[in-house]
């Protein structure tokens, strides 16, 4: 177990000798010094504290949600052993609640696979790739990016597929590539000698448009046609567009054999910089004061254009459930969630059993949007936000 029996005996004495004895949070707040308290921000800033450089930090009543739940969440995380290696919660441009679970707290800023996590940052490069007239628009067809290669089992139908259906993952192709098929699909196309040959001539299985298959080779066709388009790789093209404005410096993404950033996943981010990710839509595109990708592709790739699988409903990319709340998922339990009606972007890092995936998903309904209270500030509530810092040190030490 990774538990450790003395932390837990240690945290039931103080937390007990705190409820029984109302100790002043002063002299607590100096036996947890390990984890600096938060800094209380307030929420009447007439443009958002946007987190370039860092993150800022505030009390969650100082944003109108509940410590006492929050305090809730964690012990779940805590008493159940869930295997999530970090959590961020942010309203309002400020972070309430930042929890990192031991060995991933040894490294708190680490890079962590984030997974299919990937596509939802791809959807934007694309977005952006648009604005700046490196690509028509949706409707070009997959098959005019790439004039010089020769496709097998062509058909009217393989003609017709788009760029909209990639990124709705509507392709119409043949395509068994994903975990319920064992990933097969992509074992076949890492051993092929052209990755993107390899999924040109994939033999069409319906009409592009007419169904909802997820497919990590038609995300990889994004990366191609975005590379095609630009002349550089994806990488390259979000370092200078997308990475470098929010601040973003410490980043990995892989490439194929042939030198194209792979599309499906293998990039690495820090959970504050996934939170990024999540707060420059959570803005329709727009990060202190520049327009990083157009509101209007915010809104069209966060649409519900297909039923999906994972969530009720698919955009460009990015997963939307029945509520309008949107997410980028990866695998093991990667989440960038942005409810925008609560100006809230949450994030989980985890490593998850696959019948354990929907765990984040279950906290966010069951603690992170009760937690809500008003929109304006509730008073401070001084015993649950030290029974806060001492469930994160809890989780930290684990």
């Amino acid at each position: 177990m990774r538990t450790n029996q003395t932390k837990h005996i240690f945290l039931l004495v103080i937390v007990g000798f705190l409820l029984a004895s109302c100790v002043s949070p002063q002299i607590i707040t100096v036996e947890v010094t390990a984890t600096p308290a938060p800094t209380t921000v307030p929420t009447s800033s007439p443009t958002p504290p946007w987190p370039t450089e860092d993150w800022r930090y505030a009390s969650p009543e100082s944003l109108g949600m509940d410590s006492n739940v929050l305090v809730e969440l964690l012990k779940s995380i805590e008493n159940r052993e869930i295997d999530i290696d970090a959590l961020i919660v942010a309203r309002n441009g400020s972070i309430v609640l930042d929890a990192t679970v031991f060995p991933f707290s040894i490294f708190p800023d680490a890079r962590h696979e984030v997974f299919s996590c990937t596509k939802s940052v791809l959807s934007i490069l694309i977005g952006i790739a648009i604005d700046k007239y490196y690509i028509e628009g949706v409707d070009q067809p997959v098959l005019s990016f790439f004039p010089e290669k020769s496709v097998a089992n062509l058909d009217a139908r393989k003609e017709i597929m788009t760029l909209e259906h990639l990124l709705t993952m509507t392709t119409g192709l043949a395509c068994n590539d994903s975990y319920i098929y064992g990933w097969d699909g992509l074992h076949k196309m890492w051993a092929s000698p052209d990755w993107v040959q390899f999924m040109l001539d994939m033999p069409m299985a319906g009409d592009p448009g007419s169904y909802f298959k997820y497919c990590n080779g038609a995300s990889f066709l994004l990366s191609a046609i975005l590379q095609e388009a630009t002349g550089v790789s994806a990488f390259e093209f979000a370092q200078k567009h997308l990475f470098t404005p929010l601040g973003i410096s410490d980043v990995v993404w892989e490439s194929n054999p042939q030198g194209i950033s792979i599309g499906y996943s293998e990039l690495e981010l820090r959970p504050k910089d996934m939170a990024k990710i999540g707060y420059l839509y959570l803005n329709d595109g727009i990060w202190d004061g520049e327009q990083i990708v157009s509101s209007t592709w915010v809104q069209d790739s966060t649409q519900k254009h297909i039923p999906g699988t994972l969530q009720e409903w698919y955009g460009y990319q990015w997963w939307v459930d029945e509520s309008g709340i949107y997410m980028a998922l990866g695998y093991g339990g990667q989440y960038i969630i942005v409810v925008p009606e609560e100006g809230l972007v949450v994030v989980f890092v985890s490593d998850l059993a696959e019948e354990d995936f929907y765990i984040p998903d279950q906290f966010l309904d069951r603690y992170i949007l009760p937690s809500i209270k008003s929109s304006d500030p509730l008073p401070e509530d001084s015993r649950a936000t030290t029974l806060l810092r001492l469930y994160r040190l809890a989780l930290q030490d684990r």
